[in-house]
């Protein structure tokens, strides 16, 4: 595999060029706590670099929950990286607290020079939901949904914009309820939540990523096969499965729609999850984690091989498989 490490799993990543090199960030746990499942309660960020996405040199942990009593003492999860106005490198992330049981998501502000020692911007927190966003219902989720931001320049102005994993408040159904939440800001340190730009279709939309494609827009996700409402298999068409699919607009702001099928990358048992398009000299490659072992259903915890990914004539994406 691309990304392994013998002493630890590896599972969600992201990534960033600077110059020649790539930078990747990838969530990652001890394999000594014995259970995988225990992963999220134990995670740091792990980094690496490399100039083909292929052979990787390893750095070390560059990230980890805060210590003592805060907002982010538990666990850090899923982010993006981007690089400021200022010249630093602007790490955004998930974060959740001891004393609420890593119930409670919220989202976090850390900055570098480096892109490996990274600094909090005061306490970390710049955005907590609002009414518009679901709170944590012990009768319908695990969980508040409120993490994974995705940032990137505004291509409309001169600002930022976040996409994030979240519910819709108000929602009676709790597998119509999976939402892309939004946040805007003019200079990546103050943010203004705002609605999200889609609702329903799965019961949650992990991990989003949005980016542009011969003048479409493009927001990748993963989703359990278990979070498909009938409305969206209709669209997709065949079974629900555990992977990445998209959505589609004309404009970053939206309206989204939930792209006709194929699956982008589906399968029961999931082949790749938490999956990262990553744009190349080469085209589109498509980079995710190995969840579990087909065969004897083990938790993996590698990052697989990039697959190219090519756009159809009538602009779906769809994975290059060797002939």
């Amino acid at each position: 595999m691309v990304l392994a490490l013998e002493d630890k799993w590896v599972w969600d990543s992201w990534y960033v060029r600077d110059g020649g090199l790539w930078h990747a960030f990838f969530l990652q746990a001890d394999k000594s706590i014995g259970d995988p499942e225990l992963r999220h309660w134990n995670v740091s960020y792990g980094h690496a670099t490399s100039r083909d996405l292929m052979n990787w040199d390893h750095l070390g942990t560059c990230f980890a929950p805060s210590e003592g009593p805060s907002w982010d003492d538990y666990t850090t999860w899923t982010g993006s990286v981007v690089r400021g106005d200022d010249g630093n490198w602007h790490l955004f992330y998930t974060g959740t607290s001891q004393e609420e049981g890593g119930k409670h998501q919220r989202l976090g502000h850390a900055i570098s020079s480096d892109l490996h020692n990274w600094q909090r911007v005061g306490s970390g927190l710049i955005l907590d939901i609002d009414d518009r966003y679901e709170e944590f219902k012990e009768d319908r989720w695990h969980d508040r949904a409120f993490r994974d931001p995705w940032v990137m320049r505004d291509p409309g102005g001169d600002g930022w914009l976040m996409y994030f994993t979240a519910r819709k408040s108000g929602v009676q159904g709790w597998l119509d309820a999976g939402a892309i939440g939004f946040a805007t800001s003019a200079n990546l340190n103050e943010w203004a939540l705002q609605d999200p730009v889609f609702v329903g279709g799965f019961g949650e939309l992990e991990v989003p990523q949005v980016f542009e494609q011969d003048g479409r827009w493009y927001c990748l996700f993963c989703t359990n096969e278990r979070f498909w409402t009938p409305g969206a298999q209709e669209i997709v068409g065949g079974p629900a499965m555990t992977g990445s699919h998209y959505l589609v607009a004309d404009n970053p702001r939206g309206p989204w729609h939930v792209a006709p099928g194929p699956m982008l990358d589906g399968a029961n048992p999931v082949n790749r999850y938490a999956a990262r398009i990553v744009e190349t000299a080469q085209g589109m490659k498509l980079m995710g984690f190995r969840w579990f072992d087909p065969e004897t259903g083990a938790f993996i915890g590698e990052i697989d091989n990039p697959v190219d990914v090519s756009i159809e004539s009538d602009g779906r994406l769809a994975l290059v498989t060797a002939a």
